[in-house]
């Protein structure tokens, strides 16, 4: 029997150890590419902003190539959180592709998504890919489902303890927290290496005015935390909203990216500046040092919620960033607090609120900002999770 039980244990950390270190360093690679096309997309836009008023072509291709080919796929990341709830079949291999050209697609003629749904879809579906040859159970397939998302999440942000915490609270994996934590754990950290390996670079936000934890501080953290929620509602009931309406209102899905775009075109227009479209990091790391204009939370809010909603492709996480870092630094004229860190606690917990990750927001806290601030992220991002109401961005 003692054998038995060494020979079961040999047989479960041979399979998975493998699958973790095939499925990473796929994911890691596909990742350190996808950005670096996006890298290439954005400064190309910048330098080209002509490419702009091209987005309506754009947004027919991308509509027209998913109502053609990617019906089975077009639900991205709530298509993985199904699979997780209702094994029914293997997630199609043509999801990574078809997201990865979208995304850069999306970006290069001007649209304002993110990046962070990409790279988990990408990730799900090479990782479902070995489920027929390791003869996977339905059981072992939430698994494999969770090294994709944790090695997507991980790799693209550079965050792999948080990649880690992701999968778990977005997948709701806490019934397999014995059999799949370190395939997940090892996952997140070979995709995070070989992501920077191949050449990706991650963005750097700094935090380096923490006051202490008092009960006055602890107040306002529960105001940014409040004010936070609020939006994180706002961003996902909009986004929920306005794309059942497009639907209802648009039926031949290619035609809504493709009037959305000449939308976004001549909003930018009109603006006459490019800072709430594509990923918006330059803006992101300014809001963490000097004053921004208070509605610029506002305006991203806006372009990426009709992004999405009409059918571009992309993530929402770093526009929640952006929303949030801009929300905490317009904060700064009412609350005493420094601005670098009222930028930090409002990046997180407005993506705590949407998204329904605390915990993740918390432990992405440590990794981006270090341990001082913390305490800070975590108060404004558990507010924030509670007041955003029960409905986040992923409806499945």
């Amino acid at each position: 029997m003692e054998k038995l039980s060494k020979f079961i244990n040999f047989h479960y950390l041979t399979k998975w150890v493998t699958l973790s270190v095939i499925v990473g360093i796929l994911i890691g690679t596909g990742s350190a590419l996808f950005l670096i096309g996006l890298d290439w997309a954005t400064n190309t836009r910048e330098g080209n902003q002509w490419l702009i008023w091209l987005l309506p072509i754009a947004g027919f291709l991308i509509g027209y190539t998913y109502y053609k080919f990617g019906y089975k796929v077009v639900s991205g990341n709530n298509l993985l959180i199904r699979e997780v709830k209702q094994p029914t079949e293997r997630v199609q291999f043509r999801m990574a592709p078809m997201v990865v050209l979208g995304t850069i697609i999306t970006h290069l003629f001007g649209g304002s998504a993110g990046r962070e749904g990409t790279a988990v879809q990408m990730g799900g579906a090479i990782a479902d890919q070995f489920s027929k040859p390791f003869q996977l159970t339905e059981e072992d397939r939430k698994i494999i489902i969770g090294l994709g998302v944790s090695g997507g999440f991980a790799a693209v942000f550079g965050t792999p303890l948080a990649g880690i915490l992701f999968a778990f609270e977005i997948l709701a994996l806490n019934q397999l927290i014995k059999k799949g934590l370190i395939p997940i754990i090892l996952t997140a950290f070979i995709a995070d290496y070989f992501c920077t390996f191949v050449g990706a670079g991650h963005a750097h936000y700094f935090v380096d005015n923490v006051p202490i934890i008092s009960l006055t501080n602890s107040f306002w953290a529960i105001v940014v935390g409040i004010a936070s929620g609020l939006v994180a509602m706002l961003f996902s009931q909009s986004s929920h909203y306005f794309s059942g309406w497009y639907k209802n209102q648009i039926k031949y899905a290619p035609l809504r990216p493709f009037i959305g775009g000449i939308v976004v075109s001549l909003a930018v227009y009109l603006i006459g500046t490019t800072k709430y479209i594509g990923l918006g990091i330059p803006t992101i790391q300014a809001a963490f040092s000097e004053n921004l204009l208070p509605y610029d939370f506002l305006i991203k809010l806006i372009f990426t919620v009709f992004t999405l909603s009409v059918g571009f492709k992309g993530g929402e996480v770093t526009p929640l960033f952006y929303i949030g870092a801009t929300l905490g630094n317009a904060l700064f004229w009412f609350v005493p607090l420094p601005l670098c860190l009222l930028a930090g606690m409002g990046f997180l917990a407005v993506f705590a609120g949407a998204a329904k990750t605390p915990l993740t927001c918390i432990l992405m806290g440590f990794e981006l900002f270090g341990l001082e601030s913390v305490p800070f992220i975590a108060l404004s991002s558990v507010v924030a999770y509670f007041v955003s109401g029960k409905r986040g961005i992923y409806h499945s």
